[in-house]
């Protein structure tokens, strides 16, 4: 008895640029890449007034510390779960972990160790994103 397969989706029809999944997720990155833009600034903006433009380079060094060492495992996790639930829990952890800096920023003046607590958690979670 002779056997038929269902015909398989082809290649996309139209333009890569025109597809509603493309300009979904190009508007999501370039969103993300301008809050990790203004995240860098603030963050070293916060380190500056708190101390020395020296001790700002220690805080924003303590956050890529992290990120460049532990960025290979981050991109184990992410082909063990998925990159899309991957990207989802770490946008909402870099989200809640800005958000309570800024909420830091605002009640007080955070020491330089507080800083570099977020730096180092924000690199963490970083080294995790990026990968996926």
């Amino acid at each position: 008895m002779p056997t038929t397969l269902a015909p398989t989706a082809g290649p996309l029809t139209g333009p890569a640029h025109r597809d509603a999944n493309v300009l979904r997720w190009l508007g999501a990155y370039v969103s993300s890449a301008i809050g990790d833009n203004v995240y860098y600034i603030a963050l070293s903006w916060a380190a500056v007034q708190s101390g020395t433009p020296a001790q700002a380079g220690l805080v924003t060094a303590a956050g890529a510390l992290p990120r460049a060492l532990l960025m290979l495992g981050g991109g184990v996790i992410a082909d063990r779960y998925g990159p899309r639930p991957t990207v989802l829990v770490c946008t909402a952890a870099r989200t809640v972990l800005v958000l309570t800096a800024a909420a830091l920023l605002l009640a007080a003046s955070p020491g330089l160790w507080l800083l570099g607590a977020v730096a180092v958690v924000f690199g963490l979670v970083d080294a995790v994103f990026l990968p996926a």
